[in-house]
């Protein structure tokens, strides 16, 4: 029998009385004159949860809509699912593929089917919007894994199959819907008619799967826009994937357990340091025909842009060119001139919290020849001062400048294009859980910034978290619009690096308060990480990119 119960709604803020075993859905509906929008899930005690989710105890909730970061999660994996479905009434002979984000979308290839032309793409996009228009119900079903295996054996889905034989869980989640089976890395909407904003185009050799402008419109699709540096360079990795035979996690759990992941770990290290000498190699061109005299190196938060830089230098050093450092830091404005942001905060990754006209001016100088004198900014007292320190480059010098505004053209409008080599730093990782689920590239990254910032700047994961919207906020305005703008583009993520950041995440993501809203963030990353296997960090050499993150590193930072 149903007993009441009382929970609290952390929208309105107070309790509502219900009946054990109502599900959010039909809580939603009885408080939902009192809300000004119409969820897509909700926090439940600070774990996100579909709208399906039965409550049976007293709970805290929070509905959330699909603008917040865990419904646009919910609804790009629910909207996936629908093209998996429209992709196998096509044809069940095909194998969908979904890569990896580039061009504000998802880029999707059809294995088994060569290239994709513009009738293949319209006859998929119209079996989606007849799917979303029948607003079929997605069922999810708990079973044990070795069932859940042994269904996905059945239909020949062996990227699942790996995954799930090494993921050591009792039980498996996985959807149906009509007749379709698939499983998710998180949870889906009630059906598909949530779903009613997307865009399919022809994109490469593949397509573009468009989700709404959730920052924006979101009554809209994003609209494509041209990134084909940053494409070849995720294809370049997905090329090096296939040679060693890893594409995703259960494959990469496969060669731990075969002992082959020391031959792994160094051919992977061998392909960062070859793209870096290559990077070398072009600015050693440009250089000797009198230009490239300054290399800027821009690239988002944990990206590896100051390894990078180190390891750039060696190999320039290798060519007979002498690199020289210069910091962007030090050209802040004084902080009461410094901007602010919309919550009233000094504002230090806006390009105005910068002294443009005298970076330009000294940059000038140095590429004349001229000796200049260096300023250090004073992050204590908010301003910029002079302390005897001095820089001239010799004919043979080259200047190095890494920063977040490397490479918009705002920053150095002063300094000819023909002077200026442009590099852009990304973890742009090409890894996958498996065909339908891949790795975004802001887990890799907030990964390695909750590591280091517990390591080295003593800031637990709940702070890290707290700050992480804000810092994607400022790569939105101020990094990504400019990286088709480099003239190199370097991926700095490591095929097998998630396996080692385990054992050093985990243990502070477990810090994180339950009571605290950064939980449903730390409790998501726990659950992503374990489906890997781990790999004890004394087996990543002290050079590795990977090493500014752990500590071990034998660059001084």
């Amino acid at each position: 029998m149903n007993r009441n119960i009382r929970i609290f709604c952390k929208n309105l803020n107070r309790y509502i009385d219900i009946e054990g075993g109502e599900t959010l859905l039909e809580i939603y509906n009885r408080v939902k004159t009192d809300l000004d929008f119409t969820p897509i899930c909700a926090h439940v005690n600070n774990k996100t949860e579909w709208l399906n989710y039965p409550i049976f105890m007293p709970k805290m909730i929070e509905f959330l809509d699909r603008k917040s970061p865990s419904g646009q999660r919910m609804y790009v994996r629910s909207l996936c699912m629908i093209l998996a479905k429209a992709v196998h009434d096509f044809s069940p002979k095909l194998r969908l593929r979904i890569e990896h984000s580039v061009s504000r979308g998802y880029y999707c290839v059809l294995i088994g089917n060569g290239m994709v032309d513009a009738d293949i793409v319209a006859k998929i996009k119209a079996g989606m919007e007849a799917i979303i228009k029948q607003n079929i119900p997605f069922e999810r079903f708990d079973e044990l894994t070795t069932d859940v295996i042994q269904k996905f054996k059945e239909i020949g889905v062996n990227d699942k199959v790996n995954l799930l034989s090494t993921s050591n869980q009792l039980y498996t989640s996985y959807y149906r819907l009509g007749n379709y089976i698939d499983s998710f890395f998180g949870d889906l909407v009630p059906s598909t008619g949530y779903i009613d904003v997307f865009d399919l185009v022809q994109y490469k050799s593949g397509m573009l799967l468009l989700p709404p402008d959730f920052t924006n419109d979101d009554t809209r699709p994003k609209q494509m826009i041209p990134q084909d540096k940053m494409f070849r360079a995720f294809t370049d990795y997905i090329d090096f994937n296939h040679i060693v035979g890893v594409s995703d996690v259960g494959t990469l759990n496969k060669v731990m357990e075969s002992q082959d992941v020391n031959m792994l770990i160094n051919v992977a290290e061998t392909l960062h340091d070859k793209m870096i000498g290559r990077i070398a190699d072009e600015i050693t061109r440009r250089f000797h025909k009198g230009g490239a005299r300054v290399v800027l190196i821009a690239g988002p938060s944990s990206s590896g842009k100051t390894t990078t830089t180190k390891r750039l230098s060696i190999h320039l050093l290798a060519n007979l060119i002498h690199p020289k450092m210069i910091s962007l830091d030090d050209y802040f404005v004084d902080r009461d001139i410094t901007p602010r942001d919309a919550s009233g905060d000094y504002d230090y990754e806006s390009i105005h919290a910068l002294d443009i006209k005298q970076l330009n001016q000294d940059l000038n100088d140095l590429i004349a020849g001229k000796e200049v004198a260096l300023p250090t900014y004073d992050f204590a007292t908010g301003k910029r001062r002079y302390k005897g320190n001095t820089l001239q480059l010799s004919k043979d010098s080259i200047l190095l400048m890494e920063g977040i505004h490397g490479l918009n053209p705002n920053l150095t409008p002063g300094i000819p294009d023909s002077q200026k080599f442009k590099v852009y730093v990304s973890a742009l990782t090409t890894l996958s859980i498996d065909d339908h689920n891949w790795v975004p590239t802001t887990d890799n990254r907030l990964l390695r910034r909750i590591i280091r910032d517990y390591k080295y700047r003593h800031c637990s994961a709940q702070e890290t978290i707290s700050r992480w919207q804000s810092v994607r906020r400022g790569e939105e305005k101020w990094i990504f619009p400019f990286q088709e703008n480099a003239d190199a583009m370097f991926n700095s993520s490591l095929l097998f690096e998630l396996a080692v950041m385990k054992d050093f995440a985990m243990p502070i993501l477990r810090k994180v308060p339950h009571d605290a809203p950064e939980y449903a963030e730390a409790h998501r990353l726990l659950r992503f990480l374990s489906y890997f296997k781990e790999i004890p960090d004394r087996q990543i050499p002290s050079t590795s990119l990977l090493r500014e993150f752990l500590g071990g590193s034998s660059f001084k930072y």
